[in-house]
């Protein structure tokens, strides 16, 4: 890898994690925040707004790198994701925090689906796997150092600061990539795709809110049915726009069979890792009483384990093709989850680490390798747009999986107690509860999240067999061209 590829990986690393350290900063900043903003009540809407804003970005920017470059549309979301960082700091309300977490949003809808697509570009296929891998473990990294880093800024300067630190490492990407990325494409005019755009993001928008707002009580199933049958007609519109369309912002000529059962394979690994995300942390705190640093210090394998199996299983890719190692990853991420039943209360913590790096190994593997069948599957004029349908398809995948684990996970706690003979208990002030109801003991609360807990870790088992099931069906001749 020459020196020109080492300022690529460098950028998109810096790039990639800025966006990825942004999330669990706010999260350990969020209480401070919503005690000097005076707004609690509203503190959700901090996190969702983000989610919502780069989820429909990123088709969005997926298109436009191909008419008008990846470097060009990358740089310009980092510095709107920098703008929107600056105004966040600058925030003297929270409706001012999560209009500009808006404008934050949309900037790391880019850096979300942009870093992949010039992955594909500048990278071979033999050097792709330990790219993305690097890209992968960026993540896990941000989930240790981000409240770390969150903690010292809030405890040394103020909150303000946890979003002013982005500025100079957001430059610093901006600079070396314009410095570094050489492209070679057709500028042409053409007509952008305001009415595909448009519809498209009012669909995302009704659709992602219902799962969004799906713990809010105050939320009605007359509400949840309109706004189903609202991104159903806007989708149709939207279908219908991009057949006409010039440039359509998702050609739909891109959905071949191969790309089709990736993306669904790409959902269901999605919705089994932030079930891992969410719910192994609440285990390790809650049921087996580690602190949060333990907490995070124990998800680390899962990040070393993701970089290993990306290289690793990434050179099977050539030798054996892509549709063999999906199918590997599938059955490790399988074996993992099977696992996790046998966690119980008193688990020793060593057991939790090994499990958490079988499951990386797995989801290393797979995310790795349907990345690059995606993008093996078009040409270049059509790569941002079809990573960006992935990057899609994952956000979904998270967005629904986290909701719908929520209610299951909320509904079995309360199960539990009814069972024993206490009820009213509220899963979202459980501990609260306990200290108002002298018959829900912490070791009573301790037993109703593991149990709840083990019927989420069955879910994820049934998931990640039918993921390894629509893997089956991936064609062996798109393998082989890779």
């Amino acid at each position: 890898m020459g020196s020109r590829k080492k300022n690529i990986l460098m950028a998109l690393t810096v790039a990639m994690f800025l966006a990825a350290v942004e999330g669990t900063v706010v999260t350990t900043a969020i209480p401070t925040i919503s005690r000097d903003l005076q707004g609690f009540q509203i503190i959700s809407l901090v996190f969702s707004v983000y989610l919502l804003a780069s989820a429909i970005s990123t088709p969005i920017y997926g298109k436009l790198s191909d008419l008008y470059g990846r470097k060009n549309m990358l740089s310009i979301g980092i510095i709107m994701f920098l703008i929107g960082s600056c105004l966040c700091g600058l925030s003297q309300n929270m409706y001012m925090l999560i209009g500009f977490r808006v404008i934050q949003g949309l900037g790391a809808g880019s850096i979300f689906t942009l870093t992949y697509t010039i992955i594909g570009d500048v990278f071979t296929i033999e050097e792709r796997p330990k790219v993305q891998g690097i890209i992968g473990t960026v993540w896990g990294v941000a989930s240790l150092t981000g409240p770390f880093l969150g903690g010292i800024l809030i405890d040394t300067l103020s909150w303000h600061w946890i979003f002013f630190i982005n500025m100079p490492f957001g430059i610093l990407s901006v600079i070396l990539i314009q410095k570094n990325i050489k492209e070679n494409f057709e500028k042409k005019r053409c007509k952008i795709d305001f009415a595909g755009i448009v519809t498209l993001s009012l669909a995302m928008i009704i659709f992602l809110n219902i799962f969004v707002s799906g713990q809010n009580k105050n939320s009605t199933y007359i509400f949840n049915i309109i706004s189903v049958l609202a991104a159903v007609v806007l989708l149709i519109a939207f279908y219908k726009i991009e057949e006409k369309a010039e440039e359509p912002i998702i050609p739909f000529s891109i959905f071949t069979r191969s790309i089709t059962i990736t993306n669904l394979v790409s959902f269901l690994a999605s919705t089994v890792l932030i079930g891992a995300d969410v719910y192994f942390p609440i285990y390790i705190q809650n049921v087996l009483g580690f602190s949060a640093k333990i907490s995070g210090l124990a998800l680390a394998p899962m990040s070393v384990a993701w970089l290993i199996a990306s290289v690793v299983l990434g050179k099977l890719i050539v030798v054996r093709g892509a549709k063999f190692v999906v199918l590997v990853s599938n059955f490790i991420l399988i074996v993992g989850t099977i696992l996790l039943p046998t966690l119980g209360i008193n688990s020793p913590i060593l057991l939790v680490l090994i499990y958490v790096f079988i499951m990386g190994f797995g989801f290393g593997g797979a995310f790795t390798t349907l990345t690059i069948v995606i993008q093996e599957s078009v040409g270049y004029n059509q790569r941002g747009a079809v990573t960006a349908s992935n990057a899609l398809v994952r956000t979904l995948g998270q967005t629904i999986g986290v909701s719908v684990f929520g209610g299951i996970f909320n509904l079995f706690i309360v199960k539990y107690f009814v069972g024993i003979g206490i009820k009213g208990v509220d899963p979202g002030n459980l501990y609260k509860a306990s200290g108002y109801n002298s018959n829900a003991t912490v070791e009573q609360i301790k037993f109703s999240l593991n149990s709840s807990l083990h019927v989420l870790f069955i879910i994820l088992i049934a998931i990640s067999v039918l993921s390894l099931i629509i893997s089956i069906a991936m064609p062996k001749e798109e393998k082989s061209e890779i």
